[in-house]
């Protein structure tokens, strides 16, 4: 999963028709901004470092925005400038800011040794050091050294920067005003980016640190360089090379991180002291958290840095905005589409213009009054529209079970049967691919992709409700509560909530899109499946992330959990439709499907298990209106 190469691509989608504009940026930027690279010492001793763009503008005081990132702060060279024009970046120049980007520590051209997610320490000493206290330092040393600093510092980044920026939080520098945490990386094992409720997200995992984190003895500007593939079909590739064990050995030692994941199969103290969540008491900065509903990466790391604030520092002023986006899209030029599915405006332009730069221009400059930012600013899919909401989930969502009934029915009904359920055979050897077409990387658009391929499986239990009468509007955490079984000791149980389209749907042929300058594609939307939420529950976790259980097996089971936020309107003539499979491949590796450690199976450990799926299961829907139903 090479995050940043994903959103540098979005952010270089710029259309022809601004090229002009963008080199007249370009010319713009080097007139009136400067250029330094200087090395900031820590308290430890070690240098990190840091580029900074200076306003040449002497006539006033300047505001600090800073991200910290381990994706390098190229282009290095005084002379070479970051093209901060490329999107709605070039606003904060425009607006005077000094924009600072650093080498976080082990990385690139910073000293010291780089640790993946590196745990906070509320109990440090005079030279003891994390990020946030790189980050005081980082700080301390800008507001004293910089000429023509107004003396308030922000800090924002997206993804791994996102994480840099949530410890930015912790540092209490008092010139750190303001920071936004976007797409942040949060917690590894329960739902940010490598593993989802326990369950490996291999080709993320392995597609990343292929290309990351390799140690190096020196400051340097070279990223690694990776490894050969002997095919580009994703799916192939990871079927072939087999069991987690086989991609251990291709890593080899190169990336001690990889081996410390594999060294640690539950949630143990390793992985909770990765969890920032567990430290964010007494934030002092204005915080804004922004994400994406469709953020394949860090959807979660958004929704919960947003409720972990809420609940451990409940005077922080905190607010979430959490757009129809894929993993860094409002950072790009268009917003207004994800894959086949639209959402009627340029959401990205929206959010940068209303809620990012107002934000940044009260806090670190004065400007304007109070920026009117909802406590929660959310875009609702189906009715495409931003709401502003006075609280997450809103007060009146109310959990509504929808039950999955014989004969593939889904209803708000309680099925009149018990014992009925829904039946079918998991094998390793043939997993239900998580997307329908062949492709190297893993796509950014599979969060809303056509299911009708896996609904014609028969290793996916489908269930369909009856055409809706009125709108349903979701609006808060799904909760999956399944009764089911299986014939062996251990099981994946993927669940996906889905948006049925009428038959007769088609959007207007020429739909308004910043990269669509011929009519819209001929993608058949009617009947369209569109996935609103999945999520992966790998089964021997159910009851306890700590201590994984065995199932009995063919005994019903209950295997409950909660799926992340969602933000959606099911509209009058649409139908409900929930899937439910254990395999979702490659996305998620391929349990073995006995009660083992899964990072050292082999070939021969992976056996087929006939999964039931009973009536007494149910989805918990939230639903923000009661009454619309």
């Amino acid at each position: 999963m090479r995050k940043w190469l994903l959103l540098a691509c979005s952010i270089l989608l710029v259309l022809p028709a601004v090229t002009k504009a963008v080199n007249q940026d370009s010319l713009w930027m080097r007139e009136n901004y400067t250029k330094k690279e200087v090395y900031i010492t820590m308290r430890d001793g070690v240098k990190l470092f840091t580029s900074i763009y200076l306003p040449k503008d002497k006539s006033t005081k300047h505001p600090i925005l800073m991200t910290r990132t381990p994706y390098s702060c190229a282009p290095y060279g005084a002379d070479n400038y970051r093209a901060w024009y490329k999107n709605h970046y070039i606003n904060y120049l425009k607006e005077g800011y000094i924009m600072v980007t650093q080498d976080v520590r082990g990385t690139y051209m910073s000293e010291g040794k780089f640790v993946n997610v590196r745990p906070f320490n509320p109990k440090k000493g005079k030279k003891d050091i994390d990020e946030a206290s790189d980050t005081y330092d980082t700080i301390d040393w800008l507001v004293k050294n910089l000429d023509g600093n107004n003396g308030n510092v922000g800090v924002f980044g997206i993804s791994y920067p996102g994480f840099y920026s949530t410890m930015a939080a912790l540092s209490n520098h008092p010139a750190l005003k303001a920071v936004s945490p976007q797409a942040p990386v949060t917690d590894w094992f329960l739902g940010d980016d490598f593993h989802h409720n326990g369950a490996f997200f291999i080709s993320d995992a392995f597609s990343f640190y292929t290309v990351f984190d390799h140690p190096h003895p020196k400051p340097t500007t070279e990223s690694p360089a990776g490894i050969s593939y002997y095919t580009h079909d994703n799916y192939k590739y990871y079927l072939e090379t087999g069991p987690l064990s086989n991609f251990a050995k291709i890593v080899g030692d190169s990336v001690p991180f990889w081996q410390e994941m594999y060294a640690h199969p539950t949630y143990d103290s390793w992985w909770q002291a990765r969890n920032v969540r567990n430290f964010v008491y007494n934030v002092k900065p204005a915080m804004l958290i922004v994400g994406g509903v469709f953020d394949a990466e860090d959807c979660f790391g958004a929704w919960n840095t947003y409720k972990a604030i809420e609940e451990k520092s409940p005077a922080t002023n905190n607010r979430i905005v959490m757009g129809p986006w894929y993993h860094g899209q409002w950072a790009s030029n268009d917003g207004t589409h994800l894959g086949n599915v639209r959402f009627g405006s340029n959401t990205s332009a929206y959010y940068a213009s209303n809620i990012e730069i107002p934000f940044f221009n009260y806090y670190l400059k004065g400007k304007g009054n109070p920026p009117a930012i909802a406590e929660a600013t959310i875009f609702f899919t189906g009715e495409n529209k931003w709401k502003e909401l006075p609280k997450w989930p809103p007060a009146d969502m109310t959990p509504t079970p929808v039950y999955l009934q014989e004969n593939g029915k889904l209803s708000f009904n309680k099925p009149t049967t018990a014992n009925g359920f829904a039946e079918y055979t998991s094998d390793p050897a043939k997993p239900v691919p998580y997307t329908s077409d062949v492709h190297f990387n893993r796509t950014i658009n599979y969060m809303t992709d056509d299911q009708r391929f896996a609904a014609r499986r028969p290793d996916v239990a489908v269930f369909e409700s009856e055409e809706l009468t009125e709108d349903i509007t979701l609006a808060g955490p799904v909760v999956a509560d399944l009764l089911a079984s299986t014939s062996t000791t251990d099981a994946d149980f993927i669940v996906k909530v889905i948006d049925v389209f009428p038959n007769d749907f088609r959007y207007e042929e020429d739909a308004p899109s910043e990269h669509r300058r011929v009519p819209s594609s001929t993608y058949p939307m009617g009947g369209y499946q569109m996935l609103v939420r999945g999520e992966v529950m790998r089964g021997k976790f159910r009851n306890s992330f700590e201590k994984p259980e065995a199932f009995v097996p063919n005994q019903p089971t209950q295997v409950k959990f909660t799926m992340p936020d969602v933000a959606h309107t099911f509209r009058k003539g649409h139908r409900i439709m929930v899937q439910v499979q254990s395999t979702w491949f490659p996305l998620v590796d391929r349990n073995p499907q006995q009660f083992l450690d899964i990072y050292k199976a082999t070939e021969k450990d992976f056996i087929k298990a006939n999964i039931r799926i009973y009536n007494a299961s149910n989805i918990l829907l939230p639903v923000s209106r009661s009454d619309a139903r």
